[in-house]
Formats: C-alpha cells, sequence, structure tokens
C-alpha cells in the first residue's frame, strides 16, 4: 500500500465490484484500486458448491449478521449471511443464476424516464458477460460470440473493452445431478397448473424446472474467478487490497456548498490507510455495507448520525431506508419409496459414495446447489405475474446447519417475491468495526401476511397431485395453512430470511424518486453507488420517501445471482454516453406427509446470539 492515489477506487468485490473492477481497469490509463473486507478466497470450501454449509456461520467467510428482532416474527432475530471474502455472496451463496422478470425493468424504465432501463434494452448486457453452456443464442451469450454491445458502440469504453476481448466471463451451467423426487414433484406442479420449463431467463420466469447455476465443471464459479482472475490480476493498473475495511468516505467541501468525495480511509488490520481517487469512488459493498459506510461518511438521516457522534456532511432521511427482502417458507414432506440425500447421508457408506462421486466426476449432491429445482407462479389467479417463487430440495432439517432428518423427506421452500414491507439499515455507532442494525420488518403488511398464507395452500396443493402418489405416506400437518390473522401461530415461529436483500443506499438528484438520475449520493459528487439498487437488481431508496412512496422501484422478483451494475456499461461510471438523469378447511390427504413449515432458508441457519468480530476483520 505504498502509491495510495488512483482514478477509480471501487469498495466492495462482491459481484458488482468485480465486474466493475474488470471493465473499468480495461483501460490502461486508470489505475483502479478494488477493496475487499474479507480475505481472498482461497478456502477450499468457497469452491465445492455444497460448502455454503460451511461458509454460511463461519467468520472466514460471512459477516455474521443478525436481524433485529421483529414483531412479525413473534420477536426472533434471524441469522442473515452476507458474504465477507472476495467475491462476496457469489462466493457463500446458492449459485442460482437468475435475471428476475422483465416486468422490474420495465418498471424501472418507467419510473427513472428512461428507456435504456427496459428489458429489451438491458439483456445485451446480460448476454455480453454471459458463457452460456447451450452457446450463444437470441437470450444468452457465450464466450467468443461477438456481443452487440460492444460492436455497435462508439463509445472510448465500447472501444476499450472491444480490443480487449471482454464478454463471456460469467459461467452458466445445468447442475450435474437429478433426483426422482425433484422430478415428481415438478410433475405434480404442472399437474397443479403450472407450466414448465427449461429456462427462468426469458423474461417472465414462470414455470417449474431445474435451475441454472453458476458453477463450472462441477466447481463454484464465482465473480473473484470470472472477472478478477486472470485478467485484472495481470493489468499492471489494477491493485487488490484484502482484509481491508473502509472506516469512511472522506469528504471536501467544494466553493459552491456541496460535499465531493476525494477518497476513503482503509483499516488494513494495522494501521489506517487513506486511499485517494482522481476521478470517482464506487460503493458496491452491497445493501448492508454501503449504507453503513455511507452513514459512517456523514452522508444520511441527520438525527441519526448525531445521535452516534457522527458530523453531517449531506442530510439525506432515505440513505438506510426501503430495505426490501424476501422472507421464506419452507414445508417439509416425510416420503417413503424415493431416495433423497437424508437416507444418503445417514450412514459412512453413503457419504463416502458421495465424496468418491465428487472426487472422481465433480457430480452428485457435493456438486448441489442449496435448492436444485424451482418454480414460478401466482399466490391468487388474479396476479398479473407469478410473485411467490419456489425451491424445492431432496433433503430435510430443522436449519442449515443442522443435522439431516434420520427419515426421508423433501423440502419445498416458497417465498413472496414482491414483499411490501419495508425495513431500514442504521449504523448504531461511530465504530465502522459494530454491525449495524438491520430490520427488515417482515410480515408487518396485510399483503404480506395474505401472499404467506395463500403461498402455503398451493404448497399443500402440490403435494396433493398423483405424480406424487408414490410416495404416499398420508397427510398430518403439525402447522395447518393458517388464515392471514394466525400467521404469528404457525409462521412467526419458523420462517426465515432467504434472498439478498435490496433497498437503500443513495440516490438520484435531491427530490427525484429513487434511481433517477445518476447513482450518487444527492448533494455529494464523485461518489457512486452501484450492486444492490437498480443497477443491481433492487431498489434504491428516495430522499424523499415520505412525498414519493408510490415512485420507489420495488425489489425485483426471481433476481438471485447476477449483477446488473457495470454488465457491459449501464452503469455511468463506466459508459460516458449514459445521460443519467379461523383455520383453512381441511383438504383431503396428500400423497405426502406434511411434517413441518420449519424454520430455515437456503440462506439462514439456527437462531443464536448476535456474533461479531470485534473488528469485523480476519
Amino acid at each position: 500500500m505504498n502509491d495510495t492515489t488512483f482514478d477509480y477506487i471501487i469498495v466492495g468485490a462482491g459481484t458488482a465490484g468485480c465486474l466493475l473492477a474488470n471493465r473499468l481497469s480495461a483501460n490502461a490509463s486508470k489505475r483502479v484500486l478494488l477493496i475487499e473486507a474479507g480475505r481472498k478466497d482461497d478456502y477450499h470450501w468457497v469452491h465445492i458448491p455444497v460448502g455454503y454449509l460451511y461458509c454460511i456461520g463461519n467468520p472466514r467467510t460471512d459477516w455474521l449478521y443478525n436481524t433485529e428482532p421483529a414483531a412479525g416474527l413473534n420477536g426472533r432475530s434471524l441469522r442473515y449471511p452476507r458474504g465477507k471474502v472476495l467475491g462476496g455472496c457469489s462466493s457463500i451463496n446458492g449459485m442460482i443464476y437468475m435475471r428476475g422478470q422483465s416486468r422490474d425493468y420495465d418498471h424501472w424504465a418507467e419510473v427513472t424516464g428512461d428507456a435504456r432501463w427496459r428489458w429489451d434494452n438491458s439483456l445485451p448486457y446480460f448476454k455480453l458477460h454471459e458463457d452460456h453452456y447451450l452457446g450463444a443464442n437470441t437470450l444468452h451469450g457465450a464466450k467468443g460470440h461477438k456481443s452487440d454491445v460492444l460492436t455497435q458502440g462508439q463509445s472510448v469504453y465500447h472501444q476499450t473493452l472491444r480490443h480487449h476481448n471482454a464478454g463471456g466471463e460469467w459461467r452458466i451451467e445445468k447442475q450435474r445431478l437429478r433426483w426422482d423426487v425433484l422430478d415428481a414433484f415438478a410433475q405434480a406442479a404442472v399437474q397443479a397448473g403450472i407450466p414448465a420449463t427449461d429456462d427462468f431467463n426469458q423474461g417472465t420466469n414462470e414455470g417449474v424446472g431445474y435451475f441454472e447455476v453458476n458453477q463450472k465443471s462441477g466447481w463454484r464459479w464465482n465473480t473473484a474467478k470470472a472477472f478478477l482472475r486472470p485478467t485484472c490480476y495481470g493489468r499492471p493498473n489494477f491493485e487488490l487490497w484484502t482484509s481491508a475495511q473502509v472506516s469512511k468516505l472522506l469528504m471536501e467541501t467544494l466553493p459552491n456548498g456541496q460535499q465531493r468525495c476525494t477518497g476513503a480511509e482503509v483499516w488494513n488490520g494495522r494501521e489506517m490507510v487513506t486511499a485517494l481517487a482522481n476521478q470517482s469512488v464506487v460503493l458496491t459493498a452491497g445493501a448492508i455495507g454501503s449504507p453503513q459506510i455511507l452513514q459512517l461518511s456523514g452522508i444520511g438521516p441527520g438525527a441519526l448520525l448525531q445521535k452516534h457522534g457522527v458530523t453531517p456532511k449531506v442530510d439525506l432521511p432515505g440513505v438506510g431506508e426501503n430495505l426490501q427482502d424476501h422472507l421464506q417458507i419452507r414445508a417439509v414432506f416425510k416420503v417413503k419409496g424415493v431416495k433423497t440425500l437424508n437416507t444418503l447421508a445417514n450412514s459412512w457408506w453413503g457419504k463416502a459414495a458421495i465424496g468418491m462421486e465428487y472426487l472422481f466426476k465433480q457430480s452428485g449432491p457435493m456438486s448441489m446447489a442449496p435448492s436444485q429445482l424451482g418454480a414460478f407462479t401466482r399466490s391468487d389467479p388474479s396476479k398479473a405475474w407469478p410473485n411467490i417463487e419456489y425451491h424445492v430440495q431432496p433433503l430435510s432439517l430443522d436449519a442449515f446447519g443442522e443435522p439431516l432428518h434420520p427419515f426421508p423427506a423433501f423440502t419445498a421452500s416458497v417465498c413472496n417475491l414482491n414483499p411490501t414491507s419495508r425495513g431500514s439499515v442504521h449504523i448504531q455507532s461511530a465504530n465502522f468495526a459494530q454491525a449495524p442494525l438491520i430490520a427488515p420488518n417482515y410480515l408487518s403488511t396485510d399483503a404480506d401476511r395474505q401472499v404467506a398464507a395463500d403461498s402455503l395452500r398451493i404448497t399443500r396443493q402440490i403435494a396433493a397431485q398423483p405424480a406424487l402418489a408414490n410416495t404416499n405416506r398420508g397427510m398430518e400437518a403439525r402447522h395447518p395453512v393458517p388464515k392471514r390473522r394466525r400467521l404469528g401461530a404457525a409462521g412467526r415461529r419458523h420462517w426465515h430470511h432467504h434472498l439478498p436483500p435490496r433497498g437503500h443506499g443513495t440516490h438520484g438528484p435531491l427530490g427525484r424518486p429513487a434511481g433517477r438520475g445518476r447513482p450518487r449520493a444527492a448533494g455529494a459528487r464523485w461518489a457512486r453507488r452501484c450492486g444492490a439498487g437498480p443497477q443491481g437488481g433492487g431498489c434504491e431508496c428516495d430522499a424523499h420517501h415520505h412525498q414519493r412512496q408510490h415512485q420507489q422501484p420495488c425489489v425485483d422478483a426471481g433476481r438471485e445471482s447476477r449483477g446488473m451494475a457495470g454488465l457491459g456499461g449501464r452503469s455511468p461510471v463506466l459508459n460516458p454516453c449514459f445521460p443519467h438523469r379461523g383455520k383453512a378447511p381441511r383438504k383431503k390427504a396428500s400423497p405426502c406427509r406434511y411434517i413441518e413449515t420449519t424454520r430455515s432458508s437456503l440462506w439462514a441457519g439456527h437462531e443464536g446470539p448476535r456474533r461479531q468480530d470485534p473488528r469485523n476483520t480476519p
């Protein structure tokens, strides 16, 4: 860390950060610094797909956040995994590749007034970075295929990427295993009226089928592999700092009274280092880290900052607000006459066979994403678009990180894709090492409670179809499908969050709705935020949300492992041509035995006290 002046400083080496580092450093005349609070991704469980079980809840790779107790969950606090490692959440997540629904992009275009956010205009940027196992076609890109984005773009940025043969970095493959019990569930879903699909990334994602994953030959393909190694590592104008946590952004006051971001203070584990930026500082620290850093830097709600001893530089009430997250509801069904992971992994011989299959073939259960089969449908017929998503797994347990059940079973998890509950992320002191308060406010609206109840009914309708008859164990529901007013009894004790959160952070020019104009803090120059906002697949807050709530973009439906920030030029940082401005009625017995609506999600584990690294550094 000798020469600490750069053209661009990128804070956070997750999905958006790694991609942006790749694109920005393609211009050899620009020095680029990428800062990551976690360590390098040289931990073996990062790369073995089933290793998410050993990365979540592990201080080597996870920030170990917990949510604040939520009234909608009967006062429970949930584990809130976020990747603290090179690659960010792409190094510990479920590896599912999902763009979301076209309606979300069209809605962002409507809200921002910029048609280039429309699905049809965003699709070429997805295709630019994809390396799809089926090759290039009208919906997907592949390595070696010339992208229309680069052949048609005439900006300096497009010319630079064209000469560097950019594109095709993000590998997408089909999974390397199938399960009879999951095939039966897919058939049952079709019998229940959900169409079959072989591609969830066509724009609507309605249907049932196996997920595509970010893997390569049976190994996790995180964004560090895709966008940093070996490309960025071989560029003399690129520098990477790991185990380095940004404590705050550096600001200076211009003659006109505006604040300009000039760099960042970084704790490297031994001392505080100052990194300076000649052009831009880009925040890609995620839906939790970005608003935390902004607030610690004096950008956020003035009253909150003053309460914790931070001098307000720019009073923006929306920073840290409008948090949106998906609550996962897991239903476990006991089965017979069909193989599940519970039975395979319940003996040393079974575990040895699983290990040998992965060792020699890189296939089988150790190559599994947390969920293999998915489905998108409507919680009730009046919905114009699919608004709930299923993740189905050939296993069952009380919570990820706990032992598998001793009986054969599968799990059908479902979440609300468009929750109306809104939460917040607030610092609780001026100490950068102290975790922020995360309050998603799950199930705080009638609409969310209704969707939760309806989704459980649909789960049981699918399980009652003839396709699952061979697994018949009868039906005994420990938690009957509740009416909305009784969700507290059945769900508030048993549900956990699932997908990466979205929302809050920076906004467009003061007084404009979220996402309108450049993605930078109102009143602050040269500070940009990418990742968990419109570019990253979610929602940015409005500085005046109390006046413009109806214009706030919403979290997208079904987005999982894909980044929008900087995908070939959508970010204005990259593209100078982007001109920003009673009880439920009983039904007849199901072919499966419903065990419980349990308490975990793909991400969440068992409850426990908040655990924090004193400095959030290894």
